[in-house]
């Protein structure tokens, strides 16, 4: 009786500590920071939060400090010019693009402005990450766009990478927010 009690521990022992190490590993690998804030602004902007967070993890990883080679700011890594072009689209005068209030409403901002104009979440993150005027050349283009409305791929296997993990990431994050 007593070894299988001690069996009993054991195995009970290495199941809660497989399961924490799991929990652990996944906490780091998909971190949720500024819930109230993200839901707020995905909630205002007609988007999904799961979406939202999604993008967010996949461009900072939830640092709000992040900074890109190209100059990439913030939280969803906005650029200068584009937090410029979207801050006068909507009326948007002061901000700082290392708060993470203001980036991510910058962001849902952008995010919405895209989805407005190319109604595809692929096509949406493919003109995040490479650029709107790119994302409008290969819609132009039968190598990278069937129907001139979505993009199937591109010719940049960061943007096809980026495109693809926020997508796969969003379907975590729904198990979050849902």
């Amino acid at each position: 009786m007593i070894p299988a009690i001690k069996f009993f521990v054991i195995y009970s022992s290495l199941i809660i500590l497989l399961t924490t190490m799991v929990f652990i590993v996944f906490v780091m690998l998909y971190p949720i920071k500024y819930t109230e804030t993200i839901k707020h602004f995905a909630t205002e902007y007609g988007l999904e939060t799961s979406f939202v967070a999604s993008v967010i993890n996949t461009e900072s990883h939830f640092n709000p400090n992040a900074q890109s080679k190209v100059g990439a700011i913030g939280l969803m890594q906005l650029l200068p010019a584009t937090a410029n072009y979207i801050s006068s689209i909507a009326n948007i005068k002061d901000y700082d693009l290392y708060c993470p209030t203001d980036n991510i409403k910058l962001g849902c901002t952008y995010l919405n402005y895209l989805k407005n104009k190319f109604n595809d979440k692929f096509t949406l993150l493919c003109a995040y990450n490479a650029g709107e005027g790119n994302a409008i050349k290969w819609l132009k283009d039968q190598k990278y766009s069937s129907d001139g409305k979505k993009l199937n791929t591109t010719p940049f296997n960061e943007t096809n990478n980026y495109a693809q993990k926020v997508l796969k990431n969003e379907k975590i994050y729904k198990k979050f927010f849902s």
